[in-house]
């Protein structure tokens, strides 16, 4: 092992002594914001500092049995110390790789929620279906996974499609499987009204933002806000027909402006509208890093640009294909049914081997 790098290990291993001497000091106990923040410090590196305890112990285990077996003279012995030597090295190695993968640079909204935009593209209102084919996707992809969907705003179109739809997906590690989903969706099909049978193509653009956990900060003045209520429309019953509880925010200095209606409340509304507001002045902020970083390094798994083709969706072969890793699947029914998995592993190791062959450089 390299001297810096375990150099960095040990300090590693240092800090988190400390955190654990200073979260129980009553002081940090009372400041729950701080104790909140030391916790999770604590959290993302014990992992780490586990695994370097094992690394260390495994490489004290080798030192011993090389030693051991240059004192001992039995054959039968000799050979046993060979045997367990072998295995001890081995697993320094699985440790030392294991290692490099904790060490790798980590997204702090990886393990936190998700806002998930969908918006209908080129090709009308066989555009708008699509929408409506990939939020089912998505919304039992979560199913699968044990999260929750909640519908924040929606605008159908004539055919039960949705010329914008915006979910907010809450569950555990839901912005690290679904960051790279981000970018133009592509569909190939025999539209129902197509009386030729011919192919048509049509798009959607996906975003997936992450939510503001209670460590993030990002102020917003009240009087860069405007506030406007209306009433809410579609599905809810009478009484989203008689109340204004449906909420507008748009955040005067950037133009940005979101809308909620799912909820009966004014107040809850008004809460998820501002969430939703916060995560996308973070991305824009978080794009234009992107941009900048780009020109440098362009990333394997894609820049996350709106504009960017990143998959297509052909019916007539049963084909899904990501442009960005060239992996082709004929598995499309079940792939919109939810069972994503078989693309989103491949779009995560490429990130990890990705952000691995930059640490060696």
């Amino acid at each position: 092992m390299k001297a810096s790098l375990l150099d960095k290990l040990t300090r590693l291993q240092e800090r988190r002594e400390t955190l654990h001497n200073l979260l129980s000091d009553p002081r940090i106990i009372a400041d729950h914001r701080q104790f909140r923040a030391l916790s999770r410090e604590v959290k993302e590196i014990n992992p780490v500092v586990e695994c370097f305890m094992e690394w260390r112990k495994n490489q004290q285990d080798i030192e011993d049995l090389q030693l051991l077996r240059k004192q001992d003279s039995d054959l039968e012995l000799r050979a046993l110390s060979d045997q367990e030597l072998s295995v001890a090295q081995e697993r320094h190695a699985q440790l030392y790789k294991q290692l490099q993968g904790l060490l790798l640079p980590r997204d702090p909204a990886d393990e936190g929620n998700v806002f998930l935009e969908i918006r209908a593209g080129a090709g009308g209102e066989e555009a708008a279906l699509f929408a409506g084919d990939l939020q089912r996707m998505y919304s039992r992809y979560a199913e699968l996974r044990g999260w929750q969907t909640e519908m924040i705003h929606q605008a159908e179109s004539e055919h039960q499609g949705f010329r914008e739809v915006v979910l907010r997906i809450i569950g555990r590690g839901a912005y690290s499987r679904l960051k790279f989903e981000s970018g133009t969706h592509r569909v190939q099909r025999v539209p129902e009204t197509e009386a030729q049978g011919r192919i048509h193509t049509s798009t959607c653009t996906v975003a997936i933002l992450p939510e503001l956990s209670e460590m993030d900060d990002l102020p917003l003045e009240s009087n860069s806000l405007r506030i406007d209520t209306f009433r809410a429309s579609g599905a809810g019953g009478q009484h989203v027909n008689k109340t204004d509880s449906a909420i507008r925010i748009t955040h005067i200095p950037t133009g940005v402006s979101v809308e909620c209606q799912s909820e009966r409340s004014q107040h809850k509304n008004k809460a998820q509208a501002m969430a939703l507001l916060q995560a996308r002045l973070l991305e824009a902020e978080r794009e234009k890093q992107r941009a900048r970083q780009a020109a440098d390094r362009r990333n394997l798994i894609g820049s996350g640009d709106r504009s960017e083709r990143i998959r297509t969706y052909n019916f007539p072969q049963g084909r899904v294909t990501d442009h960005r890793i060239k992996l082709t699947l004929y598995r499309l029914e079940a792939v919109l049914a939810g069972e994503m998995d078989v693309i989103v592993e491949p779009l995560f190791n490429e990130h990890r081997a990705e952000q691995l062959a930059a640490q060696r450089e």
